[in-house]
C-alpha cells in the first residue's frame, strides 16, 4: 500500500523518517555508475530493433534450412551452382564493363571503360562465362530429354516447353520497353538517349535466340555424343578456326563481310556440345584435364602470337571483337572454363551442401531470365535521373580512369537493388501465361516486333 492510501492522520513511513533493513525492490533497469554506465540509458531503445534483427535472422535461417531440406537428394548442386555462377557474371561483366558518354544537352551514349583502359580486359576473362553457361544447358538438356522419352513424351513437345520458357520472358521485356519508350519520351528523355537503352537491352538477348537453336539441336547432339564422346566438338572448334583463318589471314582483304557469321553456331555450339558429352558421361577428368590445359595454351598462343583482341566482349574503336561472332579465342575460354569445371564438381557440390551457400543459388536459378533480360534496365534506370543532374561520377562521366571503376564499384549495389526491385515485379513473365488470352498474347507480340525495329534503328 502506498502513502497516498493512509488517512490523513496516520504517519508515513518513509525511509526518510525510519530506515529500513531491507533492500529497495527495483522496478527499472540498474544503472550502473562505473566509466560507461552514463550510456547504459541511451541504448536502452536499441533493444527493440536488435530484438527485431534477432527475429528476422532466425526467420532467415528457418527458411533457408527449409529450402535446403525440400532440395531433392538426387538433385546436381554443383550444375546449379555453376548455372548461377555464369548468370550473376553477365550483370556483373555489363554493369563494370560498360558505361554512358554524356552530351552537354544530357544525351547518353553507350561507352566502354575498355577503350581507354585496356589493362582491365583481363577481367573480361572471368566475367566472359558463356562457356560455362552453354556447358551446364547442354549437360542439363540431355538429361531432361531423356527422362521425358523415359516417361513417353515427345521430343517436339519437350522442345516446346523449353523454346516457351526462353520466349516469355523475352517477349515480356520487349513489350514493356515498347510502352516506355513513347513515356519516357514524354517525360523529356531524348529519342537518341531511349536508343541507348533499347541497345543496352537488346544486347544480351541475342543469347536466346542461339541458345534456343542449340537447345533445338539436343537429339543429334546426344546420339553424335554417344558415338564420338568429346572428339564430337573437334569439328566446330575445326569449322570456327577455318572461318577465322579466311577473316583474319592472307586473304582477308577479300573476304566478305558476312563471313563472320558463319561462326555464330558452331562457336556457341561447341561448349554446349561438351555439356551434352557431359550428360552422356562421355566426358571424364582425364578429358577435362586435357581440356583445361589445351584450351589455356590454345588462348595464350592466340593473343600472344596471332595477336586477337585481349578483350572477350566487344570494344568501341577496334575492327575486330571475339564475342559477335564468337572467334576462335572463345572456343579456347570456354575449353578452359569446362574442363575446369568438371574437375571441380565434386569440391562444389561438397560446397552447396550448406544451407546457407545454397539458398542464393536456387534463388538466382529460380530468376534466371528475369536477371538476363532486366539487368541493363536497371543500368538504365539508375543512369536517366543522373543525366538531368549532370556529370554523375560512375554513371554519366566517361569511363576513362580509375576514378570512374572506383565510383562504379560504389554504384554496384545501387543497381542489384534496383534489379531486385524490377525483378519483384516482371518475374511473372517466367511463368506460363495461362491468364493472358489470344488478343493480350497478340498485343504482346507486336510490341516487342515494334521495339525491336526501334532498338535496330529501322525507327
Amino acid at each position: 500500500m502506498t502513502t497516498e492510501s493512509h488517512p490523513a492522520h496516520a504517519r508515513p513511513t518513509t525511509t526518510a523518517q525510519r530506515p529500513s533493513t531491507e533492500a529497495p525492490v527495483r522496478t527499472e533497469l540498474p544503472v550502473r555508475t562505473g566509466r560507461f554506465g552514463a550510456l547504459v540509458p541511451l541504448l536502452i531503445p536499441l533493444l527493440v530493433p536488435l530484438r527485431a534483427l534477432r527475429a528476422l535472422n532466425a526467420r532467415t535461417g528457418a527458411a533457408v534450412r527449409a529450402l535446403d531440406a525440400r532440395t531433392p537428394a538426387h538433385r546436381d548442386r554443383a550444375l546449379d551452382g555453376l548455372r548461377a555462377l555464369a548468370l550473376l557474371a553477365v550483370p556483373t561483366g555489363h554493369w563494370l564493363l560498360g558505361g554512358f558518354a554524356r552530351d552537354a544537352d544530357g544525351t547518353l551514349h553507350n561507352a566502354s571503360p575498355l577503350t581507354a583502359l585496356g589493362w582491365l580486359a583481363p577481367a573480361s576473362w572471368v566475367l566472359q562465362m558463356l562457356g560455362i553457361f552453354f556447358l551446364v544447358g547442354g549437360h542439363a538438356s540431355v538429361l531432361s530429354l531423356r527422362r521425358t522419352a523415359a516417361l513417353g513424351g515427345s521430343t517436339t513437345r519437350w522442345l516446346g516447353g523449353r523454346i516457351a520458357r526462353l520466349g516469355r520472358p523475352v517477349l515480356g521485356v520487349t513489350a514493356v520497353w515498347a510502352a516506355l519508350v513513347p513515356l519516357l519520351h514524354g517525360l523529356g528523355v531524348s529519342t537518341a538517349t531511349l536508343r541507348t537503352g533499347a541497345t543496352l537491352v537488346i544486347q544480351p538477348l541475342w543469347f536466346v535466340g542461339v541458345y534456343a537453336v542449340v537447345t533445338a539441336l539436343t537429339p543429334y547432339c546426344a546420339a553424335v555424343a554417344r558415338r564420338w564422346g568429346i572428339w564430337s566438338a573437334a569439328p566446330l572448334l575445326a569449322s570456327v578456326a577455318a572461318v577465322d583463318f579466311l577473316r583474319y589471314g592472307p586473304f582477308a582483304a577479300t573476304m566478305p563481310s558476312w563471313l563472320s557469321l558463319l561462326n555464330l553456331l558452331p562457336g556457341w555450339l561447341f561448349a554446349y556440345q561438351l555439356g551434352v558429352c557431359w550428360g552422356e558421361r562421355r566426358l571424364g577428368r582425364r578429358a577435362a584435364g586435357a581440356l583445361l590445359l589445351g584450351g589455356a595454351a590454345l588462348f595464350a598462343a592466340l593473343l600472344l602470337f596471332f595477336h586477337y583482341p585481349a578483350s572477350m566482349v566487344g570494344v568501341p574503336g577496334q575492327d575486330r571483337t571475339n564475342s559477335h561472332p564468337p572467334s576462335l579465342l572463345v572456343l579456347a575460354l570456354a575449353a578452359a572454363q569446362c574442363g575446369a569445371a568438371v574437375l571441380l564438381r565434386d569440391r562444389l557440390a561438397g560446397l552447396l551442401r550448406r544451407p546457407a551457400l545454397w539458398a542464393p543459388v536456387v534463388v538466382v536459378n529460380l530468376s534466371a531470365m528475369t536477371i538476363l533480360c532486366w539487368h541493363q534496365t536497371a543500368l538504365f534506370a539508375a543512369a536517366v535521373p543522373a543525366s538531368f543532374a549532370g556529370a554523375v561520377p560512375g554513371l554519366t562521366t566517361v569511363p576513362d580512369g580509375l576514378g570512374w571503376i572506383a565510383a562504379r564499384l560504389a554504384w554496384m549495389p545501387v543497381l542489384a537493388v534496383l534489379l531486385v526491385l524490377i525483378g519483384s515485379v516482371t518475374r511473372r513473365f517466367e511463368a506460363p501465361w495461362t491468364g493472358a488470352g489470344r488478343t493480350r498474347r497478340a498485343t504482346a507480340a507486336v510490341l516487342a516486333a515494334a521495339f525491336a525495329t526501334f532498338a535496330l534503328g529501322y525507327a
